[in-house]
């Protein structure tokens, strides 16, 4: 055989190989939220956690320990009703969403009574809190819910997960849609727009420090508003994936104080239709102590993320079947 033609076939060998390769790799869609949103960073880091392609060093040895053959990506979104929406149309393998949207749309309530149940929505695992930021103008002298009548505020985009969580405030403290001035705006501009004096309050629903925030507080005086009192309690009463959470003092500029609000958990879902065998592995590598390891160093929020029992039956909505055979063999059946 001549020169020419080993190099030829070795060529060839090797483009057969890539092929064989490309064909073994599986690729795995995950959506995450708004780029300026910590759904988005976390989701980055557990697709890069979940991800182990072809040729990737082994996990006892220091490598991947994801999912073999697999390489997850991360997309930005327009947040959980956007997501839920995409898994109910199988346009995504999984997403992050705020557990009360997931509740909602699994079991045909709230926001999802008019729209139907989302069939195949199944639940992987809770991740982390997210908390509602009401933030106020100082000047505005907004000291309660109910002092956003007459006001000009945005609850974030239609159909947003925030816009829901705005009207159910106004629903709790007793003020009609009508009495508020509402744009529908996402934090960036909503943000930019107090700056300028021409919106007195927003509401984000995130994980603190959220960037937005800390970034309006350093150049306009701001308060948070607390989302607490009897109508806080009945909210906590009648949704219990709601919990009490509070927002640390000298966190934002010119916020001196702890302020009370409430609290949302991020829930890792998918699609009923998923194999069993691949959402086992998913949910073994999310909790591999690599990944632990990777999204405490990474982000704030990571170190939150933690295998409990009690934060998996807040999620309230079927965990997916290879999900649920992973917390069985792990000993921690919900």
């Amino acid at each position: 055989m001549t020169r020419a033609r080993l190099i030829a076939f070795a060529l060839v060998a090797t483009f057969l190989v890539s092929v064989a390769q490309a064909a073994d790799i599986r690729f795995f869609q995950l959506g995450t939220g708004p780029t300026g949103e910590t759904r988005f960073p976390i989701g980055g880091l557990i697709a890069n956690a979940l991800s182990n392609p072809p040729g990737s060093r082994e996990c006892e040895k220091g490598g991947s320990c994801g999912v073999p053959g697999m390489v997850a990506v991360a997309k930005s979104t327009g947040g959980s009703i956007a997501n839920v929406e995409a898994i109910g149309a199988k346009r995504l393998d999984a997403a992050l969403v705020q557990a009360d949207i997931a509740y909602w749309a699994y079991h045909g309530s709230g926001i999802y009574k008019a729209k139907g149940a989302v069939q195949n929505l199944r639940g992987i695992a809770m991740l982390y809190p997210e908390s509602m930021h009401l933030v106020a103008r100082k000047d505005a002298k907004i000291k309660n819910v109910r002092d956003l009548k007459g006001k000009r505020v945005s609850f974030g985009e239609k159909d947003s997960g925030s816009l829901v969580h705005g009207r159910m405030l106004l629903t709790a403290y007793g003020v009609v849609e009508n009495q508020v001035k509402l744009s529908f705006l996402k934090p960036g501009p909503a943000a930019d727009a107090m700056a300028n004096g021409q919106l007195d309050a927003m509401l984000v629903v995130d994980a603190y420090p959220v960037p937005t925030v800390a970034e309006l507080a350093k150049t306009t005086a701001i308060d948070l508003v607390p989302i607490s009192g009897p109508e806080a309690e009945k909210i906590l009463s009648q949704m219990p994936f709601f919990q009490v959470g509070s927002i640390p003092a000298a966190l934002y500029e010119g916020v001196h104080d702890a302020n009370l609000t409430l609290d949302v958990g991020v829930a890792l879902v998918t699609g009923a239709e998923q194999p069993d065998a691949l959402i086992y592995d998913i949910t073994k590598a999310l909790w591999q102590p690599s990944t632990q390891k990777l999204l405490a160093e990474a982000n704030s929020r990571g170190r939150l993320i933690k295998l409990d029992a009690k934060a998996i039956a807040r999620m309230g909505i079927q965990l997916h079947g290879g999900a649920s055979s992973y917390y069985f063999d792990a000993g921690m059946t919900p």
